[in-house]
């Protein structure tokens, strides 16, 4: 029986079939619902858990390439939630870009983890290496 890291049958089913170049969304809990792919919703109450708390489970064991994010990320956070993510992206490649394009990037992706997190434009695209 698994004790430690993801513990979701689902989200570990999801994760094991992304391969090399594949990706993958980490939305909060107002992103749109894409039918084209796979979407195991983790949400269990405004704020919990986070983008962040994903992320930070999945870097240990995920091979992670690049990050994208929307650039309007920047003007809509404090510098202190900015400050939050850039620590949990470390050195990890990442694309800022308008969310228009950031959204078209979601229907070409694995699967979608859809979580509590109400940081606006806080969405991730994972890219695995």
């Amino acid at each position: 029986m698994l004790q430690t890291g993801i513990l979701n049958p689902q989200l570990l089913h999801l994760i094991a079939r992304i391969r090399h170049t594949n990706t993958l969304v980490i939305a909060d809990w107002a992103f749109p619902y894409w039918p084209e792919i796979e979407t195991v919703d983790i949400s269990l109450t405004k704020g919990i858990p986070t983008v962040l708390d994903v992320l930070d489970l999945l870097t240990p064991n995920f091979k992670i390439g690049r990050i994208w994010q929307a650039e309007e990320f920047l003007a809509t956070n404090p510098q202190e939630t900015v400050n939050r993510f850039a620590k949990s992206f470390g050195s990890i490649p990442l694309t800022r870009e308008p969310h228009a394009e950031f959204k078209k990037r979601v229907p070409r992706a694995i699967g979608l983890i859809r979580t509590g997190d109400p940081t606006a434009y806080g969405n991730l695209i994972l890219e695995s290496e």
